[in-house]
């Protein structure tokens, strides 16, 4: 999720830095929303969703909002208090990879993937999972993995 999302942001017009930001929050968010969020149940006492509204500490990539980080200087994003920095990304995400340049032939392939759709469907939280993400996340968990990441000596 973090390396679709990031590409999409990427895509969207963020600096690299911004866009793995973008891709960390919003792959936290959507574990968190899988396993079901404690607190705010998002919903006004008239039953109908709330709809967040612009702030300073709001961004908005498409139709989707993240919080962004208040005291930094550059574009970054924060979920439950904590910053998502382009460091975090890389100890996270591309260090999975094992390395590099196996890092950068990844995020090739999902900038590739990514620019294959109209920005239309990528400004689209839905459209994007459901068009771009979800089609392909089992497709190239396992290529990347076979790919990338250095298998256990047998036992």
């Amino acid at each position: 999720m973090a390396m679709l999302q990031a590409a999409r942001a990427e895509r969207l017009g963020l600096d690299e830095g911004a866009a793995y930001s973008w891709g960390l929050n919003r792959s936290i968010f959507y574990a968190a929303a899988k396993r079901g969020f404690r607190g705010t149940a998002g919903v006004a006492k008239t039953g109908e969703p709330s709809t967040p509204r612009p702030t300073e500490e709001t961004y908005f990539l498409g139709d989707e909002m993240a919080y962004r980080d208040p005291e930094g200087s550059r574009l970054r994003f924060t979920i439950g208090g904590e910053t998502q920095t382009e460091e975090m990304f890389r100890q996270q995400i591309a260090s999975r990879f094992g390395n590099e340049q196996n890092f950068r032939r990844a995020w090739a392939q999902a900038i590739h993937v990514v620019d294959g759709f109209d920005p239309e469907v990528l400004r689209s939280g839905h459209r994007f999972y459901s068009t771009v993400y979800k089609p392909r996340r089992d497709e190239l968990a396992e290529e990347w993995t076979e790919r990338y990441v250095p298998s256990a000596p047998p036992a």
